[in-house]
């Protein structure tokens, strides 16, 4: 499903136009990206929680040369499933 699809999908489920579905999502993007730059979590029971997570630097190698590289420390976002969509999926 793209993002197209999903605005379609909500704007079906929910009864918003597909205008003010879309931007509901681009709402609740901009504000989960937000949280997260701030190092906050976005914990939704049942569905999941959106977090960072600190990658430490180290070592990699580079498979076209082989040569070794040095790779930074950095934030990454992690999502961890929920227990009811964990349910759903199975």
């Amino acid at each position: 499903m793209n993002k197209a699809e999903l605005i379609e999908a909500i704007a079906s489920k929910s009864g918003l136009t597909k205008k003010d579905a879309g931007a509901a999502l681009d709402a609740f993007t901009a504000t989960v990206t937000e949280t997260l730059a701030k190092k906050e979590t976005v914990a939704l029971i049942g569905f999941g929680t959106f977090a960072t997570s600190e990658r430490a630097a180290r070592d990699g190698v580079n498979p076209s040369t082989g040569a070794k590289i040095k790779i930074a420390a950095t934030t990454v976002a992690k999502f961890k499933v929920g227990a009811k969509l964990k349910e759903a999926v199975k």
